[in-house]
C-alpha cells in the first residue's frame, strides 16, 4: 500500500513540474530534462510512468477538462456561467489550467479528440437541460451556441493574459455572459443570473490547497517506510520489469529510454 502510494506521489510530481514547464514553454520547446529538474525524479522514474513527452502532455490534457465540474441541480444557466468563472480563476491560480489551455491553442493533439470537444459537448449539455427547465429559447441549436460560447471563452482569455496576465479575466468573463445571455435566454432568467458567478472561488481554493498540504504529509509519511522503486532507479540491481504506460520491458528503469520515447507524434496532443 506504501508502495502504491509513493508511485501515485511520483506521477502526481511528474505532471505538476510537466504542467510548469509546459506553461513556461509551450510543447515543443519543452524538455524533458527541465521535467525532470523540477519534478526531481530520474529518467527512469518518468519513463516507468509515462512513454514519451507526448503521454505527460495528454495527462495534462485530460486534468485541464476534469478542472470544472457543471452542477446539475439548480439553474443550468447559472451553473454554466459558474463553471466559467471557476475556470477563469484556475487560469489565474493553477499551471495545470494553464498548461492544458496552453496545449490546446498550440494545437498538440495526442490522437484523441480535440479538448475543445470535451468542452463544446458539457457546455451543450447544458443549454440542453436550460431548454428542458425553461430557461434557454427553444429555437436555440445547443452545439451551435456552445461552440460561440467555447470559443468567446477562449478569445477572451488571451487577450486578458495580454493585456494585464488575466488579472481582469472574472471581470471580462462576465461582460461576455452580459452580451451572449440576451441572445439565448428568457429575460425573467437573465434577471436571476450573476455573470461573475456564485461560487466563493477564493474558499475553494483555500480548501483545496489545505487537502492538497494535507495528502502530502500523508504521502511524505508514506514515504518514510521506504524508498520509490520508481524514483530511485539505483535501488535494484536490476531485473525486467513492465512498464506502465511505456511499451516492452526494462532491466534498469534508470538507465534504459525506451524506442521512441520523448518523440511526439507530429506534434500533436
Amino acid at each position: 500500500m506504501a508502495k502504491q502510494a509513493r508511485a501515485v506521489q511520483t506521477w502526481r510530481s511528474i505532471v505538476d513540474a510537466a504542467a510548469s514547464v509546459f506553461d513556461d514553454y509551450g510543447y515543443e520547446r519543452a524538455a524533458i530534462s527541465e521535467i525532470l529538474r523540477r519534478a526531481n525524479v530520474t529518467k527512469g522514474a518518468l519513463y516507468f510512468h509515462f512513454a514519451s513527452k507526448e503521454a505527460i502532455a495528454q495527462a495534462i490534457m485530460d486534468e485541464q477538462t476534469s478542472t470544472v465540474v457543471f452542477e446539475q441541480e439548480g439553474s443550468p444557466l447559472q451553473s454554466l456561467v459558474d463553471g466559467g468563472q471557476q475556470f477563469a480563476f484556475a487560469l489565474r491560480h493553477n499551471a495545470m489550467a494553464r498548461a492544458g489551455t496552453r496545449l490546446s491553442i498550440e494545437g498538440v493533439f495526442l490522437g484523441g479528440p480535440h479538448p475543445w470537444g470535451d468542452w463544446i459537448d458539457a457546455t451543450a449539455r447544458m443549454l440542453e437541460l436550460g431548454q428542458e427547465r425553461g430557461e434557454v429559447f427553444p429555437q436555440i441549436d445547443p452545439m451551435v451556441s456552445a461552440k460561440i460560447i467555447v470559443a468567446s471563452f477562449t478569445g477572451i482569455q488571451l487577450v486578458s493574459e495580454a493585456d494585464s496576465g488575466r488579472a481582469d479575466l472574472r471581470e471580462q468573463v462576465a461582460e461576455m455572459w452580459r452580451h451572449i445571455l440576451p441572445s439565448i435566454a428568457h429575460p425573467g432568467v437573465i434577471a436571476h443570473i450573476k455573470p461573475e458567478g456564485r461560487v466563493d472561488l477564493a474558499a475553494q481554493a483555500r480548501e483545496k490547497a489545505e487537502r492538497e498540504e494535507r495528502e502530502a504529509r500523508a504521502a511524505a509519511e508514506g514515504r518514510g517506510a521506504g524508498s520509490d522503486p520508481a524514483s530511485n532507479a539505483g535501488s535494484r540491481a536490476g531485473g525486467a520489469e513492465m512498464r506502465s504506460g511505456g511499451t516492452g520491458s526494462r532491466a534498469d528503469e534508470g538507465e534504459e529510454e525506451p524506442a521512441g520515447a520523448g518523440v511526439a507524434a507530429g506534434g500533436s496532443v
